[in-house]
């Protein structure tokens, strides 16, 4: 028999040759990217066909199941959610929930017969979404759907045009449907639920003229009375609004897939914020997860890439996050709450101790960094300093740390000490060591945390490294013995002494799939965050040419395949929901992984750039973290690479640097 690790190497040969030819295989792709940054699916012959998207302002989010069938017509289902319309008692999911499927075609009427023979011929994505389609008379149909930014409304417009060459009679009927929800089970009593067409009437069309009109879904308190919608305005703010995603932390590639699965990653990342009596929340979404926040989506995951975008709202939602989490210190270190659900009003621990102190502690000192602000910072160190001393009396006998569960919330075993929580843990007392030096902190306590994180690297190594299935990677808990993907998470905090079995391990075929990274070796189940988290650590430790190759991979897939245009949750559980948290990750694959940035101060940071050996340049625009406004470029230039840092325009860094060098940047 074979060695297992000549095994190994022929098998990970395998998966790469796979996968590369399923990445430059783009035949395959239903959409394109057009040339305003939309993605585009022109109707052809891949039909019958049929998809769903999230889409969220700060008072709704709607998921929108759509398709063409058969015949060629639109398909459509939408699901809205109200998530400060709540019911008692407090769990995550009591919110205003509702469905329509509701055609206003079938209402219409032209030269007194119905619409007909409808054929959809192209549909578009841009934080909007626009449906074209022809019918029998050569009249042409547009729909666009989009959220209100700021209000309870999901709204939809349509155009009907005359393409024919005789006058055409319209008859758009009003359509009006009321109802209300039972107020004894309402937080805030009677809801109202409107379905109701905007812009009805006849019309006579001639050659070549059109029609607008509408259709709006609210649902709104008592106490509430939205009467006049502007259709133009709710849409030109969602257009305003997206523009404003699209024009900060611009990524600039020579691959046009990448720059543009970064834009959309931008919007579903940062419009998932709802305007709670808690104050923001950032919220996952996907039809259960509103008005609360996760120590691992809010606190983990996004809250340390807002201050990069610059997104205000953003910020103040996950500095308002971190705050309700610092609701739950306790003289007695009793866990924090997982969850914080119903506009801040309840808890959900479910799964009792995940590592969720780890979780906080490690975005909130990224997150207090990255922002800048020393005022900011001040207000976090208490919750950091609070985490990190819970996590300390949790440290076992081998020097790791134990938790319940982690945070697949024992969906997967993770024993009584899982490498994540570890990880998190480590990196965080990395971060608050920084983090302290900026505010002044004892310096005996900084050097306890510098101490307690050498110790801890060494019990990761000692405690998990571990050959596992013929590779010198980790187990993920003691006594595991299968392959999980959350071996690549030590990578992702500068844990590099296995890096090369845990990326074999990683991109083998018993991990990689078509659709990223399994959670256990030949299991189906696969959660993208993983996936994100490996994408981002393989950067981060130099293997700049694989990272590339299934990056590449991944986001061709998720942007321009089958389901498109995010980063989604987990298979089967959830049907691929586009949770927002895991777009935050995609981005910090770039920020952190590509580009290497990690924060060192309020006002400066460690960069690694790692330009793949196939481009000559790269950038990042218009960066605003560190409370400044600044743009990263990396140039190939005379064998070596030119980092250059503008500040507002003006060159702070200007220096050729060899391959896989890191420089410290003060701004």
């Amino acid at each position: 028999m074979l060695p297992n690790a000549i095994i190994a190497l022929i098998l990970f040969i395998t998966s790469v040759n796979f996968n590369l030819r399923g990445q430059s295989d783009t035949t395959s792709n239903r959409w394109n990217i057009s040339s305003d940054g939309s993605i585009s699916w022109v109707i052809g012959d891949k039909i019958p066909h049929a998809d769903h998207i999230e889409m969220s302002g700060e008072k709704i989010s709607a998921i929108i199941s759509y398709g063409v069938n058969a015949e060629g017509a639109f398909t459509i289902d939408r699901t809205f959610v109200w998530p400060m319309l709540r019911h008692m008692p407090h769990k995550t999911r009591n919110h205003l929930k509702r469905s329509s499927d509701w055609n206003i075609l079938n209402t219409i009427y032209a030269n007194g017969s119905s619409l007909s023979g409808e054929k959809v011929t192209k549909m578009t994505l841009n934080g909007l979404m626009t449906i074209k389609s022809t019918l029998k008379g050569n009249l042409e149909f547009t729909r666009t759907l989009f959220p209100s930014t700021k209000l309870p409304l999901y709204l939809e417009r349509y155009q009907l045009q005359n393409n024919s060459d005789k006058a055409a009679f319209i008859e758009i009927p009003y359509y009006k449907n009321t109802s209300y929800t039972d107020p004894s089970i309402g937080v805030y009593g009677k809801y109202t639920i409107v379905a109701q067409s905007l812009g009805s009437g006849s019309f006579k069309l001639e050659p070549g003229e059109s029609v607008s009109f509408g259709a709006v879904f609210k649902a709104t308190k008592e106490s509430e009375n939205i009467a006049d919608i502007n259709l133009d305005e709710e849409e030109n703010q969602r257009k305003t609004l997206v523009k404003q995603w699209w024009s900060n932390l611009v990524l600039e590639t020579p691959d046009e897939v990448l720059n543009t699965t970064f834009d959309f990653a931008k919007i579903r990342g940062a419009e998932s914020i709802y305007r709670t009596k808690g104050g923001l929340m950032h919220g996952p979404g996907g039809g259960a997860y509103y008005a609360a926040i996760w120590a691992n989506d809010q606190a983990e995951y996004i809250g340390p890439f807002f201050p990069f975008l610059g997104y205000d709202t953003g910020n103040e939602a996950s500095l308002n996050a971190y705050m309700h989490f610092a609701r739950f210190m306790n003289p007695e270190y009793k866990p924090i709450p997982s969850s914080i659900i119903a506009e801040g009003e309840g808890t959900w621990h479910g799964a009792k101790d995940r590592g969720d102190g780890a979780m906080i502690a490690y975005g909130a000192a990224r997150f207090a960094l990255a922002r800048g602000d020393k005022k900011v910072a001040s207000q976090l160190w208490p919750l950091i300093e609070w985490c990190l001393e819970f996590c300390r009396r949790k440290v076992n006998e081998d020097g790791v740390v134990e938790s319940d569960s982690d945070e697949l919330e024992n969906r997967f075993p993770s024993g009584d000490a899982n490498l994540c929580t570890s990880s998190l843990y480590y990196d965080a007392l990395i971060s608050a060591n920084l983090l302290g030096k900026e505010l002044g902190k004892p310096a005996a306590q900084l050097a306890t945390y510098k101490d307690q994180a050498k110790a801890l690297k060494t019990a990761i190594e000692k405690h998990f490294g571990h050959q596992v299935e013929g590779y010198e990677t980790y187990r993920y808990y003691e006594g595991n013995n299968v392959l999980r993907a959350w071996i690549a998470i030590p990578l992702t905090m500068d844990i590099f002494e296995r890096k090369k079995g845990t990326i074999a391990a990683l991109f083998s075929p018993r991990l990689w799939t078509e659709d990223g990274l399994a959670t256990e070796a030949g299991k189906e189940t696969f959660w993208d965050r993983a996936t994100l988290y490996a994408l981002r650590g393989v950067f981060a430790a130099g293997e700049k040419e694989k990272a590339l190759q299934f990056l590449k991979y991944y986001s061709n897939r998720r942007l321009l395949g089958d389901h498109v245009p995010y980063a989604v949750e987990a298979y089967p559980e959830g049907n691929q929901r586009h949770l927002s948290a895991e777009s935050g990750l995609y981005c910090r694959i770039y920020t952190e992984g590509l580009f290497g940035i990690r924060p060192t101060g309020l006002r400066s940071f460690q960069i690694t750039p790692h330009l793949p050996d196939e481009w000559d340049k790269m950038a990042l625009r218009k960066i605003h973290a560190f409370e400044s406004d600044f743009d990263v470029e990396v140039k190939r230039e005379k064998g070596k690479i030119r980092l250059t840092v503008l500040e507002r325009k003006k060159k702070v860094f200007n220096k050729l640097l060899k391959e896989g060098q890191s420089v410290e940047i003060k701004l």
